[in-house]
Parts: C-alpha cells; sequence; structure tokens
C-alpha cells in the first residue's frame, strides 16, 4: 500500500513539473559542498546589522521531507515574492555596490532571497534547509538565489524565474552557499557538471 501511495505521489508532482526532465549530464539531484570558504561582503554586512540570523546553528540539519503541502509552499512564496518587490539595485536605490536587507517594495536578488527565506521559515521550514547560494550567470554576473533543501532534491527559488526548478535544471554555475549548519558560515560547492541548461 506504501508503495502504490508512493508511485500515485510521484505522478501526481510530475503533472504540476517537479520532475521536469533534467537537461544536464551527470547531474546529481543534490548539490555537492566542500569547504569552508569566504563569506560574501553584502552577507557580512547584513549579518553586522542583524546578528542573530547568522548565529543560527543546527546539531541534524536533515533535509525535510518534500510533502505537497511543502511544494506548493515553494510555488506560492516564490510567485508571491516576485510579483511583489521591484527589482532595482543596491547602487540605484541605496548607492553603495552592496547591501542586503528584508526589502519592503523594491530590491535586488539577494533582498528576494531573504524575504523567500523569512517566508518560508514562517511556515515551519528549518534554517538548514533554507540557504542563500550565490551563482554566476551565463553572461559571467553574480547573482544570488535561495536553495532549497528537501529529501528529493535542491531546488532553487529564483526572481529571474517563475518556476520552481531543481538546481540542476539551471543555467548557472553554483559557487558557494550558507553552510547548512551554521547561518553565518559558508561552504562552496563543488559544481562539476559538463554543461548546464540552456534556454
Amino acid at each position: 500500500m506504501t508503495n502504490i501511495k508512493n508511485k500515485i505521489m510521484a505522478m501526481t508532482m510530475a503533472a504540476t513539473g517537479i520532475f521536469a526532465a533534467s537537461t544536464i549530464a551527470y547531474a546529481s539531484a543534490h548539490m555537492q559542498t566542500g569547504g569552508r570558504t569566504s563569506q560574501p561582503i553584502g552577507h557580512a554586512y547584513f549579518c553586522q546589522q542583524l546578528p542573530q540570523e547568522c548565529a543560527i546553528r543546527s546539531k541534524k540539519p536533515e533535509a525535510p521531507v518534500l510533502t505537497r503541502k511543502r511544494w506548493d509552499d515553494l510555488i506560492e512564496i516564490n510567485s508571491y515574492s516576485n510579483n511583489s518587490i521591484q527589482p532595482v539595485t543596491d547602487q540605484e536605490f541605496y548607492g553603495v555596490e552592496e547591501h542586503w536587507t528584508y526589502p519592503k517594495s523594491y530590491g535586488d536578488c539577494e533582498d528576494y532571497v531573504l524575504l523567500k527565506r523569512y517566508m518560508l521559515m514562517q511556515r515551519g521550514w528549518p534554517e538548514s534547509s533554507l540557504l542563500i547560494t550565490v551563482v554566476k550567470q551565463p553572461n559571467g554576473e553574480g547573482h544570488a538565489v535561495l536553495t532549497v533543501r528537501t529529501d528529493r532534491a535542491d531546488y532553487v527559488l529564483d526572481n529571474l524565474e517563475a518556476t520552481v526548478k531543481q538546481w540542476d535544471d539551471t543555467p548557472y554555475k553554483y559557487l558557494k552557499r550558507q553552510s547548512v549548519k551554521h547561518t553565518g558560515k559558508w561552504t562552496s560547492i563543488r559544481d562539476h557538471r559538463r554543461k548546464v541548461a540552456s534556454y
């Protein structure tokens, strides 16, 4: 009976796009991380302003089970944030190159990430499953997305993309993300994919 229920759930999720076919060769559903690496300047400033946000430790950072309700959380919050916040660069809005903060009406990629992370935590998602992640776009520019760890895969919430995608079905080169054990620490990402998805 359990196997039948699992198959039905998998078929239902596939119909909503959760298991969309990947165009990436030799990829893994979960990112592989390396050792500790440098903290982004913008995040360091954010931690100075809100030190309690960057001092959370997780002794057992297990990825949560991806239920249908949690999948709906990801879709809803990604859509709400992307449609509620108007994109603007930190230079345009604050007059500085990097300023990470919770957005009210305007923000750049890191601000979208912070908002999505906060909203998911309000719905019971653990901090260790919601990781700010730094990537490089195909044009070489830096970008930030929210990596959401689940038992099925790592998913990405992106202000440049309306659809929630598995990390290895995105066109980015993944560089580093928050540690699953400490919100103020960062780890490198071993992105060894031979090619990335093209759109």
